[in-house]
């Protein structure tokens, strides 16, 4: 790892650099009594911790590879003395493509009159020739690691494993915990798309599922049919807040489910704005304390499969005086013009935002877009108090500012989904 004074980023406002990490690319940053917890995108890069203590001067306490070659760990959340990080399968939208293998073959052939080429199948999947042996080795191998692992962290340059547990499908994605629950997102079987199933980790050795939440239709080995195609509707994930879960869809919007019986999740209610908006819904965040009087919940899309034409993905803001009726306040944007990287190549519209209340401040990570900090403090008119977009990392051709956390101390961590890490200081 090299660490190192950024260079001088191509726009900054009210952003001071603190420090630039040579880290693998990340999914998630999390911050707890001074250190980062980071989980990369790629094995045979796992979790690392950093101690920031000092931000000008941060250095690695320890690393963590995931289980086996075939699986990411690529978030990371921490509670008191716990860390918890997801086992997914690593490509898992390429080897999803393997399942169709037969189908497709068979679908080709009736149309086609004869057995298709490797070539001809390749391209009804959506890959490249070179790509089938490895799609049939995936499908071959099946997998069976996915879930999520708990961690003693007393001494986060001691991290000690308390447990595997293993969940189903291509296992866990984005999750939420505190010292008691685990909130974790992933395929069960039985299941279309991520469901919710909630953890007991009073004795964090051995977790135990408590209830699930799914969406009318997901349940399919219960007879319930999706009205949607694969796993367009599915959770993201979704944070407690009180005894309210906030919980992203995906496709299908947000969704409020009450956990006042932590045994029977209950849907409050729903707010979806597919179409006409083409952008999934990645986090929805009730903050704790009012704005201006209001009660507010942040809503952000992930810029996935932009099409040109229509809007990037951006933040809502809303009003969570009712959680059952969930209504927009306003939104904001970034435009294409704010960075020079907007049509570099990669992403550009907004990603992630801290999951934790900032006074009136939202820091978001924006992919080309870097960080933007929005201040909410008139909520019909979020305003940019600042922001930071870092230089692409080497060989790259935009920056992918894929996610951030703030400490009580106000430094800003930015995570880059191809590589790097930056340390920020807000000066307002």
């Amino acid at each position: 790892m090299t660490v190192r004074m950024p260079a001088t980023p191509l726009a900054s406002a009210n952003i001071r650099p603190l420090a630039r990490l040579d880290l693998p690319g990340g999914g998630e940053v999390t911050i707890k009594d001074g250190y980062a917890f980071i989980g990369h995108m790629s094995p045979p890069d796992g979790t690392t911790i950093l101690d920031i203590r000092d931000p000008s001067a941060p250095r690695i306490v320890a690393r963590l590879a995931p289980p086996d070659p075939f699986s990411h760990t690529h978030k990371v959340k921490v509670a008191g003395d716990l860390m918890i990080t997801n086992v997914e399968r690593q490509r898992r939208h390429f080897y999803r493509k393997g399942e169709r293998l037969e189908a497709a073959a068979a679908e080709l052939a009736a149309r086609l009159g004869h057995a298709p080429s490797e070539a001809e199948l390749a391209a009804a999947l959506g890959v490249a020739p070179a790509d089938m042996p490895e799609l049939r080795a995936g499908l071959a191998r099946g997998y069976e690691a996915g879930g999520f692992r708990v961690w003693d962290i007393a001494d986060p340059a001691e991290p000690r494993l308390l447990a595997s547990v293993k969940t189903g499908g291509i296992g866990v994605h984005r999750f939420d915990m505190d010292e008691r629950y685990a909130y974790i997102s992933t395929e069960m079987e039985g299941y279309v798309g991520n469901i919710l199933v909630i953890y007991d980790l009073a004795d964090p050795t051995r977790p135990r599922e408590v209830s699930r939440w799914h969406m009318p239709g997901q349940h399919v080995a219960a007879g319930e049919t999706p009205s949607w195609p694969g796993q367009r509707h599915r959770l993201h994930h979704a944070l407690r807040v009180g005894d309210i879960m906030w919980a992203s869809c995906w496709y299908a919007g947000a969704f409020t489910i009450d956990v006042s019986d932590i045994t029977r999740p209950r849907t409050l209610g729903s707010y979806n704005y597919h179409p006409p908006f083409p952008e999934p819904t990645h986090t929805l965040f009730r903050l704790a304390a009012p704005i201006a009087g209001r009660d507010i919940a942040l809503m952000i899309d992930e810029e996935h499969d932009h099409t040109p034409g229509q809007p990037h993905a951006f933040l809502w803001v809303m009003d969570a005086s009712d959680p059952a009726a969930l209504q927009p306040i306003s939104t904001f944007h970034v435009a294409e013009s704010a960075s020079p990287y907007a049509r570099a190549g990669g992403r550009f519209g907004a990603h992630q935002f801290q999951e934790r209340q900032v006074g009136s401040l939202v820091f978001a990570s924006w992919f080309a877009g870097g960080l933007r900090v929005i201040d909410l403090a008139n909520p019909e008119e979020p305003r940019e108090a600042g922001h930071f977009i870092p230089a692409p990392a080497a060989g790259h051709k935009a920056p992918q500012s894929n996610d951030v956390d703030v400490d009580p101390r106000g430094i800003v961590a930015l995570l880059d989904r191809d590589r790097g890490l930056d340390l920020l200081a807000f000066e307002d």
